[in-house]
C-alpha cells in the first residue's frame, strides 16, 4: 500500500496554503526504521520489528517475531517506496509476506539494488537496508502530523481521516479532509485540542482517549529532539482495538544537532549526496544541480543571481556554492576540487564581491586550486570589492591562464562560450586545454 510522505515544505505548501516564498531547508532526516525506534522511547505504539541489512539477517528477524503475518520495507531517504520500481524489475518497495523465506527472498531482490520512486527522480537511492517488522491488519487508517507554519504563528497539528494513501492528493482533491490545529508551542496541545483532532480523524469514542495520548507522547517527541517535522501516514485503529503509529517521518533541525549528538549519529550519509557531504565537511553551503557551469559564489543572493544569468545567456549552472563571507584559502581550494571532480561540470564560474571576504584571499585559494589539482577546466573569475586590485595582480603574476571578467554580465557570457568551444572540440575530438601555463 503506497503511504504518503511528505517534506515539511510540501506540507506548508499544499495542506496550508501558506506563502509560497522559498525557504532555505536545514533538515535532518532519518529512516522509518530509525524513526519507530525514537517513537517507541516515548511510549509511541509501533509495530515489532527491526532493520537488516543482509537477506540472512532479515530472515531471522522474521524468525524472531513468530508471525506468518509480515511486511518488508526498502529504507531509503525518500517518499513513495510502496509504488516504486526497483532497476531488477521488482515492483513495490513494499511487500507482504507470509513467511521468514518469503522475507529473505524480497530482501534478497532490494538490498544492494536502486529504487525509484517519485520523489527520488530517474536515478532512485540504492537500498542498504530493510525494515522487517509485524504486518497488523487494521480497522482505520488515518493521518497525522505537526509541523511548524508561520500563518499559524507556531505549532500545527495536521490531521485527516483519509490516512494511508498519497495526503497531498487527498488534500488537491478534498480539502475539507484536512484539519488543521494549530497550538501553543511552548504548552503544548490542550485535552481539548486533542480530542478535536481525534475526532476529525474519525476514531470511535472507545478510542479517543488512546489517539490522544499518543498525540501528547509524539509532541513530547517533537520539542526534545528539536523536531521540524513528525508525520505518520498511517496512524491506524488495529484489528484488536490498539492504536498504532504504522510509519514514522521524521525531520530535524540541522541548527540544534549540536544538543542532539545522538539524532546527529543517525544521519545516513550514503543517502545523501556526496559532493554536498564533502562540501559539509569544509563548512561550504552546496547544492547539486545538472547542468554543466559551476559555481563558486559568496552570499546566497549573489549565488541566486548567477545561476539566473547563466540560464539567461543560454548555459545550465551545475550547482548553488555559498562560500560563505569569511572564506578561508583552504575552503576557496576545498570548493574548487568539488566542483572540478563533478564529471559534469565542463567550466568554473568564480563571482565574488569582497566585503567581509577579501579578493586577494580568493586569488591565493583559486591558485593554489589550480596548482594542486592540475585544474585544466576553464576558470572564469570575476571579482570586486575589498583588495580587488592586488588579487587581480596575483592571477597574472601566477602564469595560470584564468580567464577574468570585469562584470557578472560578462563573465556568465565567457563561461557559456566556454562550454561550447568544448562541445564543438569534444566532437571534432581535439584537445583543448585551458589551464596551462601561459
Amino acid at each position: 500500500m503506497h503511504r504518503g510522505l511528505l517534506t515539511q515544505n510540501a506540507l506548508s505548501r499544499n495542506l496550508l496554503k501558506v506563502n509560497k516564498a522559498p525557504v532555505s531547508k536545514r533538515y535532518l532526516n532519518v529512516h522509518e526504521y530509525q524513526g519507530q525506534a525514537l517513537m517507541k522511547q516515548y511510549g509511541i505504539n509501533v509495530p515489532a520489528g527491526s532493520a537488516a541489512t543482509t537477506p540472512d539477517e532479515a530472515e531471522k528477524i522474521a524468525e524472531a517475531l513468530h508471525t506468518q503475518d509480515l511486511v518488508i520495507k526498502a529504507q531509503i531517504l525518500a517518499g513513495g517506496r510502496g509504488l516504486g520500481v526497483f532497476e531488477n524489475g521488482l515492483k513495490g518497495g513494499v511487500q507482504l509476506c507470509t513467511s521468514p523465506k518469503q522475507i529473505r527472498s524480497y530482501a534478497e531482490k532490494m538490498l544492494g539494488h536502486t529504487l525509484v520512486t517519485k520523489q527520488t527522480g530517474a536515478s532512485g537511492r540504492v537500498v542498504n537496508k530493510v525494515l522487517v517488522a509485524n504486518r497488523h491488519f487494521l480497522r482505520r487508517e488515518t493521518y497525522f502530523a505537526i509541523l511548524l507554519d508561520r500563518g499559524y504563528g507556531g505549532a500545527v497539528m495536521v490531521a485527516s481521516s483519509q490516512g494511508g494513501m498519497d495526503i497531498e492528493k487527498v488534500a488537491h482533491e478534498n480539502p475539507s479532509a484536512i484539519h488543521k490545529e494549530g497550538f501553543d508551542l511552548e504548552k503544548g496541545p490542550t485535552n481539548e485540542q486533542t480530542e478535536k483532532v481525534a475526532r476529525a480523524m474519525g476514531f470511535p469514542e472507545e478510542r479517543i482517549s488512546q489517539v490522544q495520548q499518543q498525540i501528547q507522547n509524539l509532541f513530547r517527541l517533537y520539542v526534545e529532539k528539536d523536531v521540524t517535522l513528525i508525520e505518520v501516514n498511517p496512524m491506524a485503529e488495529t484489528s484488536n482495538g490498539e492504536v498504532m503509529c504504522m510509519d514514522a517521518k521524521i525531520s530535524f533541525d540541522e541548527n540544534a544537532l549540536f544538543r542532539q549528538k545522538d539524532i546527529a549519529g543517525m544521519e545516513d550519509l550514503t543517502q545523501k549526496d556526496q559532493r554536498e557531504v564533502e562540501a559539509a565537511k569544509s563548512d561550504l553551503n552546496y547544492i547539486g544541480l545538472d547542468g554543466n557551469i559551476g559555481c563558486l559564489v559568496n552570499g546566497a543572493g549573489l549565488a541566486m543571481s548567477t545561476m539566473d544569468i547563466i540560464k539567461l545567456h543560454g548555459g545550465t549552472p551545475a550547482n548553488f556554492l555559498d562560500v560563505g563571507g569569511g572564506a578561508t584559502k583552504q575552503q576557496v581550494t576545498d570548493a574548487v576540487r568539488i566542483l572540478s571532480h563533478d564529471p559534469k561540470v565542463k567550466v568554473i564560474l568564480i563571482n565574488i564581491f569582497g566585503g567581509i571576504m577579501r579578493c586577494d584571499i580568493i586569488a591565493l585559494g583559486l591558485i593554489a586550486a589550480v596548482q594542486e589539482l592540475s585544474l585544466k577546466i576553464p576558470l572564469i573569475v570575476r571579482l570586486q570589492g575589498t583588495n580587488v586590485a592586488e588579487a587581480k595582480r596575483i592571477m597574472v603574476d601566477s602564469g595560470l591562464r584564468i580567464l577574468s571578467a570585469d562584470d557578472l554580465d560578462e563573465a556568465a557570457q565567457k563561461a557559456v562560450n566556454a562550454v561550447q568551444i568544448l562541445k564543438i572540440a569534444e566532437d571534432a575530438r581535439l584537445d583543448v586545454s585551458f589551464q596551462l601555463p601561459l
